[in-house]
């Protein structure tokens, strides 16, 4: 299977491998998420955090996407969603997302929290496979694009994959939640 030339523009100077088809790059709970057609690659671990890996790779800064889990409550019931961005982005946290999750306060969820509820590592956390009840927020800008770079669910690799599969996610709801990055 070759490689789309824009899903190559996103990985930079990484080879891109078949996703599905390589177990010791992506965990079961995402690889059984994983849209047909999707990409993986090998990172360093030290460079799972997106501005190192732009660094070092010459992965284009927006052709990556990055994924935080934010929450809220109201009325004494907790609301989670994963909020997919840009990476030359930020999401808004403050403003849409709160207004979304219909809560007085949003803040992003303690790390170890996300890691033990997402199943996944910090640094790695992706859309693909997180809990059924979580909600999954995705930029319009990451939902149009043809290709983005994004988390595998460990720091040891990433994933390339179609902005509409993101858009295409079980419990993804496609909206405007980004601000420009400061």
């Amino acid at each position: 299977m070759s490689v789309p030339a824009e899903a190559q523009r996103v990985a930079g100077d990484l080879e891109l491998v078949p996703a599905g088809e390589n177990a010791d790059l992506v965990p079961d709970a995402v690889r059984k998420a994983l849209p047909e057609g999707s990409w993986a690659l090998g990172i360093d671990p030290d460079l799972a955090d997106t501005q190192a890996l732009v660094d070092a790779a010459h992965v284009p800064l927006d052709g990556s996407a990055n994924c935080v889990v934010v929450s809220g409550k109201r009325d004494g019931a907790e609301r989670v969603a994963a909020c997919v961005v840009l990476a030359n982005t930020r999401a808004d946290v403050n403003g849409a997302v709160k207004r979304l999750l219909d809560v007085r306060k949003a803040s992003f969820l303690p790390m170890d929290r996300a890691v033990e509820e997402s199943g996944m590592e910090y640094g790695g956390i992706t859309p693909l496979g997180l809990p059924g009840d979580w909600r999954v927020l995705v930029d319009s800008a990451v939902a149009a694009s043809d290709w983005v770079l994004i988390g595998s669910g460990v720091r040891t690799s990433k994933l390339v994959v179609r902005g509409s599969d993101l858009a295409a996610l079980p419990n993804a709801e496609v909206l405007d939640i980004a601000l420009p990055a400061r």
